[in-house]
């Protein structure tokens, strides 16, 4: 299902850095995280995300995450824009 949302999303936001500077800039309806990715990569982004109230979905593999937003390589983190 979560891997559906970004699939069906009109816009989104790949990766770490991209994401942090989104939360700060735009409105995020939900941020996705790789469970296998580096948690020191993701938890700047979870607790981010959680201060300004978006909710946070787990998804199992940043490789399925990646080929799911249209990449070739795993991603640890997306955002979609609300």
């Amino acid at each position: 299902m979560s891997y559906e949302k970004v699939y069906l999303a009109k816009s989104i936001i790949i990766g770490t850095k991209q994401t942090a500077r989104a939360l700060k800039t735009v409105s995020i309806s939900e941020v996705l995280v790789a469970m296998d990715a580096d948690p020191r990569l993701t938890t700047k982004i979870v607790s981010q995300a959680e201060e300004v109230n978006v909710p946070v979905t787990y998804v199992e593999s940043m490789n399925k995450l990646g080929k799911t937003c249209g990449i070739k390589v795993g991603a640890a983190v997306v955002a979609i824009i609300s």
